[in-house]
């Protein structure tokens, strides 16, 4: 009888382990999936950053450009020359 008790213990044991490490396994499986994900969305906000800085330094340059192309008033000369 006691063979049988420690058994049955012995069972239930396993069964409680094994129920554990299919809950982690689940838990991994679903993490992995939150990584893969975030991952994926790291990579396009980095290329949309990427693109977002080379608009800003092309503006940059435009407006540098578009200032030294127009006379400054200083630069102009008095009507009565």
């Amino acid at each position: 009888m006691s063979t049988t008790r420690a058994s049955d213990a012995l069972n239930e044991r396993l069964e409680a382990l094994e129920s554990r490490i299919a809950y982690q396994e689940h838990w991994l499986d679903t993490l992995d999936q939150a990584v893969a994900a975030q991952e994926t969305r790291l990579a396009k906000l980095e290329r949309i950053n990427a693109l977002m800085q080379q608009k800003i330094r092309e503006q940059q340059r435009a407006l540098q450009e578009s200032d030294a192309a127009q006379p400054r008033p200083e630069d102009e000369l008095p009507p009565h020359y």
